[in-house]
């Protein structure tokens, strides 16, 4: 007699949360090829780039993907009090380095991305995971529109802060820093924040041998991933900003590697985890972000000692690169544009 089959699993569905941005664009392909996630929308924020180009890029990636009907909606043009912060060093002025998608063809909801977040996660309360890869500014709009989004969501994930270092400041990593009032209403709202940082995501870098399998994967290793991956500016200044590795709680993170390996594919990392959380490591911890300090601002301190019922946040402080690269591969080599003769 066969034993019974176990029930399939049904794709998580994501909102996610973005300003792209090269590794962005990184994820958003990644969303849409893994069969583990179900996108259901995607919102942009002014980071990287100013919210014009990442709204754009937003649409660009999503067509090139084959997924055009994913719903776009357009959000903070600025941090909630501070003056912009932008990337355009690290990402160049398109946001997507080298790369050179075709011009969207669609064009955002009317609706704005608070609209998106509150309707998606109303109207199947418990069931979308919220994913947020640049500042914070539209989950903070969200939260402080409708409280109850902490306890109606499945889970909140983002890519941003740090245990150890920054990469903007010796403090703080570019996310939170752009808009740390933002982050901490969102630190602050009552759910845990899984903290997917540079601590997990400085040791997810693009070696000369992944490069050498994105060139497998037709036109979307040709015109965005090695393209936009080779024109990731200034990722080695991340690295050694990052400073001595420690590998753990309480300690700086884990080692990243020397600068020359490759870019790190930091937001790809968040919706990895979303996907397959067992190639991560994650320690529950105390996090608040520092505001006010004048050489810490966007610091998000990190107490991994803080007793159970005080922690706030998961936060990522490993990962295991073979199998997260072979994992981010095989979604990417999904997409029908990264067959072969696409």
């Amino acid at each position: 007699m066969s034993s019974p089959q176990p029930a399939p699993v049904s794709p998580r569905k994501v909102i996610l949360d973005c300003d792209p941005g090269i590794d962005d664009a990184c994820a958003i392909a990644f969303a849409c090829g893994h069969p583990g996630l179900d996108l259901r929308g995607v919102t942009t924020v002014a980071g990287n780039v100013g919210l014009p180009q990442t709204t754009a890029n937003a649409l660009s990636v999503l067509e090139f993907a084959g997924f055009p009907d994913v719903p776009v909606a357009a959000g903070s043009p600025v941090p909630l009090l501070r003056p912009a912060l932008d990337a355009l060093r690290v990402h160049g002025e398109s946001g997507l380095g080298h790369a050179r998608l075709p011009p969207p063809r669609a064009r955002p909801l009317d609706v704005g991305a608070t609209d998106l977040i509150l309707d998606g996660i109303g109207a199947s309360p418990g069931e979308i995971t919220l994913v947020a890869t640049g500042p914070l500014t539209n989950i903070a709009l969200a939260v402080r529109r409708q409280p109850l989004l902490a306890s109606h969501v499945a889970e909140f994930v983002i890519m941003g802060g740090s245990a150890g270092r920054g990469n903007v400041t010796a403090a703080a990593e570019f996310n939170i820093a752009a808009d740390p009032e933002a982050a901490a209403i969102v630190f602050g709202a009552g759910w845990r924040v899984t903290m997917v940082g540079l601590d997990a995501t400085l040791q997810a870098r693009v070696s000369p041998v992944v490069r050498e399998r994105l060139a497998g994967l037709g036109r979307l290793g040709s015109d965005l991933l090695l393209p936009s991956l080779g024109g990731y500016g200034a990722d080695g200044a991340t690295a050694a900003r990052a400073g001595p590795a420690g590998g753990g709680p309480g300690g700086f993170p884990a080692p990243a590697g020397p600068a020359g390996e490759g870019p790190a594919v930091h937001d790809v990392c968040a919706l990895a985890l979303v996907a397959e959380p067992g190639l991560f490591g994650c320690w529950p911890a105390r996090v608040e972000v520092e505001t006010a300090g004048q050489w810490t601002s966007g610091m998000t301190v990190t107490d991994f000692g803080a007793p159970p019922e005080a922690c706030n946040a998961l936060v990522a402080t490993s990962v295991d690169t073979a199998r997260f690269w072979d994992t981010v591969i095989g979604a990417w080599a999904r997409l029908p544009v990264a067959q072969a003769g696409s």
